[in-house]
C-alpha cells in the first residue's frame, strides 16, 4: 500500500497536472488527494466516456492527463477510448480499479468485469500494468507509461486493486462556480434543515402499495436505505448501471401501464445519463413517476462533490417535457400530491448528507429480487424463472 501522494507526486513531476473521473470507493483517496491540491486540476465527470472526453482534451492542449475509473464503467469508455484517442492518436493514462477481481468477495454486479477487464484492455489495444502498491516501483510504472504514450499517441492503463492506496481525507468541497437559485429555494434552509434520504424513502413507502406500484432504486445508498426501509416484492434495488434506473423504469412502465413506475434516483446517477430525461419526456404515458434525491454528494465513495448546485432539475425536467414537477422539502403533503399527480411527474428533494449507522446490504441476490418482482406482476417466461 502506497499514500496518495508518492504516487500523485512523481506523476506531476513526469508532466500530469490535469486529473478527471468518476468516483469509486478505490479511487477516493487519489480523488481526494487531486481535489485538495492547488496545483492540479481536478474535473468530477459525469461519466465514464466524459472523463476520457476530457482529459484527452487536455492532453491535445499539451498536458499531461489522467483519466479514473471504476472497471465496471469501463464500458462507458470504449467509444472515446477506440475513436477518439485511437484515431486522434492523444495518449492519457488510464487508472481503472478492479472491482470483482476473481477469488476475491465484492459486490455481485462487479463479478462478470473483474473477470474480463484486462481482456477488454488487450481487445482495445491498450497496453497496461499492475498499479504499483510499493514506493519503488512508482517511477518505473509512471516512466512505463510515459514511453508507450510518448511513442504511440495512444493510452496506457494502470490496473488498480483494492487496498493499493492508503485513506486520504477529503478537504473542504471546492464550490462550482455560483450555485444557482432553485425555486425551492426561498428562505434557504440550513444542511441540518434538510430531510434525510430516509425520511423521504419512509414516506414514500408508507403512501405506496402493493398492488399497484414498483418502486426502482437506483444503485448506492438509495436502494441499500430502501430495503432498510421495508424490503417488499414490488421493489427492484438496482446494482451497478449507474444512472440507468430512469431507462429501465421507463420500459417497464410502457411494458406494464397497469402499474404505477417510481423512479427513485440520484443526483450523481440523473448526471450521468442526464438524456434521459428528455426520452422520458416523450415516450412516457400515464404511470412514470420520478423522485429525485439530491444531496450534492457522491456519497457511497466518500463524500465528492456533484455539479447539481449548478443545475436546477426541475426546470431540466419540465424543459424534457414531464407534465407535473414539484420541489419539496420533504413535507408529507407534497409526496401525497406527487402520487396523484399527472404522468411523467417529478419530485425533487433535497435532502441532506449521511446513512444511518450500520446501513444493511440486501441479503438477497440482484436474480432474485428481480424473479421475485417478476413473479409480484404475473410475468411468466422461459426467463422469469432462472436464477
Amino acid at each position: 500500500m502506497i499514500e496518495a501522494s508518492r504516487f500523485v507526486d512523481p506523476a506531476r513531476r513526469l508532466g500530469f497536472d490535469f486529473w478527471a473521473g468518476v468516483p469509486c470507493s478505490f479511487l477516493t483517496p487519489f480523488i481526494n488527494y487531486t481535489i485538495g491540491d492547488s496545483a492540479l486540476t481536478y474535473i468530477s465527470s459525469a461519466n465514464e466516456g466524459d472523463a476520457v472526453a476530457v482529459a484527452t482534451g487536455a492532453a491535445l492542449g499539451g498536458h499531461r492527463s489522467v483519466a479514473m475509473m471504476q472497471n465496471s464503467g469501463l464500458g462507458n469508455a470504449v467509444s472515446p477510448l477506440t475513436s477518439l484517442n485511437y484515431v486522434l492518436r492523444l495518449p492519457i493514462l488510464l487508472i481503472v480499479t478492479l472491482r470483482g477481481e476473481p477469488g476475491k468477495p465484492d459486490e455481485p454486479q462487479h463479478e462478470l468485469m473483474g473477470q474480463i477487464t484486462p481482456h477488454l484492455l488487450d481487445t482495445m489495444k491498450i497496453p497496461w500494468s499492475w498499479f504499483p502498491d510499493r514506493d519503488e516501483d512508482v517511477d518505473v510504472v509512471l516512466k512505463k507509461a510515459v514511453s508507450h504514450m510518448d511513442t504511440s499517441g495512444t493510452p496506457y492503463a494502470l490496473i488498480m486493486k483494492k487496498g493499493m492506496v492508503a485513506p486520504h481525507a477529503l478537504a473542504a468541497a471546492k464550490p462550482f462556480g455560483r450555485p444557482i437559485a432553485h425555486a425551492s429555494d426561498a428562505g434557504q434552509r440550513q444542511h441540518s434543515q434538510l430531510p434525510s434520504r430516509q425520511a423521504v424513502l419512509e414516506s414514500l413507502v408508507a403512501r405506496t402499495d402493493l398492488s399497484d406500484t414498483i418502486l426502482i432504486a437506483s444503485t448506492g445508498f438509495g436502494g441499500r436505505q430502501l430495503y432498510a426501509v421495508d424490503d417488499r416484492e414490488n421493489q427492484l434495488y438496482m446494482v451497478g448501471s449507474m444512472g440507468c434506473a430512469s431507462s429501465l423504469g421507463l420500459g417497464l412502465s410502457l411494458a406494464r401501464p397497469d402499474k404505477k413506475i417510481i423512479v427513485i434516483d440520484g443526483d450523481g446517477a440523473l448526471l450521468m445519463r442526464m438524456g434521459n430525461l428528455a426520452t422520458v419526456g416523450a415516450y412516457a404515458g400515464e404511470n412514470f413517476y420520478h423522485l429525485l434525491l439530491d444531496n450534492g454528494v457522491h456519497e457511497s465513495t466518500g463524500g465528492q462533490a456533484t455539479v447539481s448546485s449548478m443545475l436546477d432539475f426541475p426546470a431540466m425536467a419540465i424543459a424534457s417535457g414531464y407534465r407535473e414537477v414539484q420541489s419539496s422539502w420533504g413535507d408529507q403533503a407534497a409526496m401525497t400530491n406527487f402520487l396523484s399527480a399527472r404522468s411523467p411527474a417529478m419530485l425533487y428533494v433535497r435532502t441532506r448528507r449521511g446513512v444511518p449507522e450500520g446501513l444493511p446490504r440486501p441479503s438477497v441476490k440482484p436474480s432474485q429480487v428481480a424473479r421475485r418482482l417478476m413473479r409480484h406482476l404475473g410475468v411468466s417466461t422461459a426467463w422469469s424463472e432462472l436464477e
